[in-house]
């Protein structure tokens, strides 16, 4: 014999289904939903980690714009401060870009700046790949200093700021700056038989600029001749990009930037052949020819006056 169903069985399931519902706890209600929230919300790492890279790429973008950049060094122009050549894996500096928002260039800052119109000018532009991912990766690695910078930038050592008089050299070969030589332990010979600066007449240094010499003082092109030389040479503080701080790059060169300023502890200078002495100096021999003429002129006519009384004696 069939058992009869009831029409409302169907119905009872769902209720018996509501009723047992009804006694589990709100919150384990919640915690299920909140579980199944999470793990909608659970990205792969594949799908982060493009994310996680932009992100970093834009906040280090952000940062080199505003707060401080990486550079690459190009040339031997610093050594040893800085080590560089065409084509080798030059040293990779952090320049604070901030610094002279507050201060002033001092003397012995190494900065980095963009080349002034007079350095500039007769200079071509850097020769780019003609592939244009090439191209691309080139102008990546410019912005995050993984490469050379395709705008002329310069690094160099600030010697002398406006208003100062600065010229080469003593005789003990040293730069002078307002009658002063400079201290300067960061210079770099490249050859122990060539220790000898080029000499240069003297420059006042104009304002709102610095006058900024290379380290390795026979291989570096600066201002002393750069635009010709004279004022032409000189790098507006308005042209400066920032101040190097570190060594970022290779590991093997992590460290700071020498700031030693050469102008602490100058010394009177020693006049080399040839150079011309303060216009004070130049003063004295008239000074003293002029105080020593009269009692010169007086004792020269005592002496002629006695030589002629001996003279009628004997007569």
């Amino acid at each position: 014999m069939v058992e009869p169903v009831s029409q409302h069985a169907a119905e009872d399931e769902p209720d018996r289904s509501e009723s047992d519902q009804a006694d589990q706890p709100a919150g384990h209600e919640r915690g299920r939903k909140g579980k199944r929230r999470k793990a909608k919300k659970q990205r792969s790492f594949w799908v982060e980690l493009p994310i996680l890279i932009v992100v970093a790429l834009v906040l280090a973008f952000v940062f080199q714009q505003f707060f401080a950049k990486v550079y690459t060094i190009p040339s031997g122009s610093m050594e040893s401060t800085l080590h560089g050549c065409p084509g080798c894996y030059g040293d990779k500096i952090l320049v604070d870009k901030i610094v002279y928002d507050f201060t002033e260039p001092t003397p012995g800052d190494v900065v980095v700046f963009k080349g002034p119109d007079p350095w500039v000018e007769n200079e071509a532009l850097p020769e780019q790949s003609s592939n244009a991912f090439v191209r691309f990766l080139q102008n990546i690695g410019s912005v995050f200093g993984l490469a050379p910078p395709d705008e002329r930038d310069f690094v160099k050592r600030v010697i002398a700021t406006a208003g100062q008089t600065v010229q080469c050299c003593d005789a003990k070969n040293r730069v002078i700056v307002d009658g002063k030589a400079l201290d300067e332990p960061y210079l770099h010979w490249e050859s122990e038989s060539k220790k000898t600066q080029e000499p240069f007449d003297p420059v006042k240094v104009p304002a709102n600029s610095v006058f900024v010499l290379g380290d390795n003082r026979n291989d570096s092109c600066d201002s002393r001749c750069q635009g010709g030389g004279g004022e032409r040479g000189t790098v507006p503080v308005d042209n400066i990009i920032g101040k190097a701080r570190i060594i970022v790059l290779p590991p093997s060169r992590w460290g700071g930037v020498t700031d030693h300023n050469p102008q602490e502890n100058s010394q009177p200078v020693a006049v080399a052949s040839g150079l011309s002495a303060p216009s004070w100096q130049e003063g004295i021999p008239i000074g003293f020819g002029a105080i020593a003429a009269w009692p010169a002129l007086a004792g020269g006519r005592r002496v002629a006056s006695g030589v002629r009384k001996v003279v009628k004696r004997r007569r």
